[in-house]
């Protein structure tokens, strides 16, 4: 298993944890995909992959339509995508991904959190590199071998593959989800969830007292409506 896979089972337990959260943020992925694309998830690959996604987290199909018409309403206002980039205490650097409709209250908060958990917020570029930028997709198992997927995949952009209790995960690079995305619906394999995610190259191992100092700026930035993702390279337990 590789580093995709230990990044997965560390992170499993904490990402979308909040149901209320969950929503929120498939909410707003649900309107930035219908202005890039319009509101007909047949001609629209970036819609269908939230809709995946809303499944996933057992959001009402109820809610999800009503969303989606909501996001095609001309008075509906935007959403766009803003990183952030800095260090938290003990030299962790933070990437944190917004979906924001005012970007003077973002950038506002987010930099409150910096400072009052002794951090810093810093300039484009400080930390990004840091992180490896992936696509993912769960897949239905049935009747599938890893193994044989990982090899079918390869070609298409498929770096990992491995199983866990709810399916089949395929990793790629960021710049694969195209491909990736039109290859499995046209083998007629059923897509669980899709994503991104951001890997950290290195990671930093704390002593408990350092990686709660580290926690409660993470906590902060996650409590936040216009916080999407948030990303570190604190060493991560499954606890």
């Amino acid at each position: 298993m590789g580093r995709a896979f230990e990044f997965r089972k560390a992170r499993k337990m904490k990402r979308w944890s909040a149901m209320s959260k969950a929503f929120t943020r498939i909410g707003k992925d649900i309107v930035m995909a219908v202005k890039e694309g319009g509101p007909d998830p047949a001609g629209n690959a970036r819609l269908r992959a939230v809709m995946q996604n809303a499944k996933a987290v057992n959001m009402p199909k109820d809610n999800v339509e009503r969303a989606i018409k909501k996001a095609s309403e001309k008075g509906q206002g935007d959403y766009k995508e803003v990183i952030f980039e800095g260090y938290a205490p003990h030299g962790i650097a933070v990437l944190v991904e917004t979906a924001t409709d005012n970007n003077t209250r973002t950038v506002a908060n987010v930099r409150s959190y910096f400072n009052k958990c002794d951090g810093s917020l810093g300039t484009s570029g400080s930390v990004v590199f840091m992180f490896d930028h992936t696509c993912n997709f769960r897949i239905n198992a049935e009747g599938l071998d890893p193994e044989e997927v990982e090899l079918e995949f390869i070609d298409y952009g498929a770096e990992e593959v491995f199983a866990d209790e709810d399916g089949i995960l395929i990793y790629a690079p960021f710049e694969s989800f195209g491909a990736i995305q039109a290859a499995l619906e046209e083998k007629g394999i059923e897509i669980l969830s899709s994503g991104f995610e951001r890997i950290p190259q290195v990671t930093k191992k704390l002593t408990p007292e350092e990686a709660a100092d580290v926690e409660k700026l993470l906590e902060k930035l996650d409590d936040d409506d216009d916080v999407q993702n948030v990303y570190h390279t604190m060493e991560e337990s499954e606890d």
